[in-house]
């Protein structure tokens, strides 16, 4: 069977509110720019009507799936689970608020077609893009825990959180089978697996407003992504990542 040319992952954990206006977003730029493409919303346990909501807009829009998630695992398990079960030779991710308007998807495939292997948004290379910016304390401790992770990661980029990230396939299945982390930490993983295997690492300034409703909480989320800095650090050392993969057949 024919596969999609792309496809765009939406994490989802109780976003009735916030992923009806997302995906109608979603659905008019595949339209505007004739993208042939798959959007796969993740449910991620959630207890309000997501899901429902997922059914019914793809009742009417065949691009449109959904996955559930065994229970809340945490984002960085749903973006893995729509990850590994894309079908596209593009396979981006989007949080759920579109905090960077799906338009700057097609700058992220612009760097793929040019030989990147990973393209990810940043908010910080271009700050005049930030058309509604976070309250200062926000700025403050995300500033810091990039200072942080590009130093214990040797990570060279200016954002590493922008939750807007594309990947070749091959690219998407090596890295997120070798994942490990499930929480809000998963994406300075992703990057240093990414730099590791070889892949080309393209970052793209984005478009980007806060939204005051996000659920990451800096102070409870922070201190656990510090852990799982130190959980890479030990996957690095015990070999984790240098293991064999295999591509994930695509479903018929």
């Amino acid at each position: 069977m024919p596969y999609p040319k792309y496809s765009i992952v939406i994490p989802a954990y109780n976003e009735e509110r916030r992923l009806p206006p997302t995906l109608e977003a979603v659905l008019v730029f595949l339209r505007d720019h004739e993208w042939d493409a798959e959007v796969i919303v993740v449910n991620d346990g959630s207890s309000d009507r997501t899901a429902q909501l997922v059914r019914e807009f793809a009742a009417r829009a065949p691009q449109i799936r959904l996955i559930e998630n065994p229970g809340n695992r945490g984002k960085g398990f749903a973006v893995r689970n729509g990850m590994l079960h894309a079908l596209g030779d593009f396979v981006m991710f989007t949080d759920a608020d579109l905090s960077s308007p799906i338009a700057e998807a097609q700058a992220l495939a612009d760097a793929i077609a040019a030989g990147a292997d990973v393209a990810i948004g940043s908010r910080w290379l271009d700050k005049s893009r930030q058309t509604l910016r976070q309250p200062l304390y926000r700025r403050f401790f995300g500033r810091c825990f990039n200072a942080v992770t590009r130093a214990v990661m040797h990570l060279p980029f200016a954002d590493t959180q922008c939750g807007f990230k594309a990947f070749t396939r091959e690219a998407a299945q090596t890295c997120f089978q070798l994942q490990t982390i499930e929480g809000w930490g998963f994406d300075p993983e992703i990057l240093f697996i990414a730099l590791k295997r070889g892949y080309k690492v393209k970052e793209i300034p984005v478009n980007w407003a806060h939204d005051e409703r996000t659920k990451m909480s800096y102070f409870r989320d922070g201190m656990h992504m510090l852990r799982e800095l130190a959980q890479i650090r030990w996957n690095r050392l015990s070999g984790r990542y240098r293991r064999k993969v295999e591509m994930i057949e695509r479903e018929s």
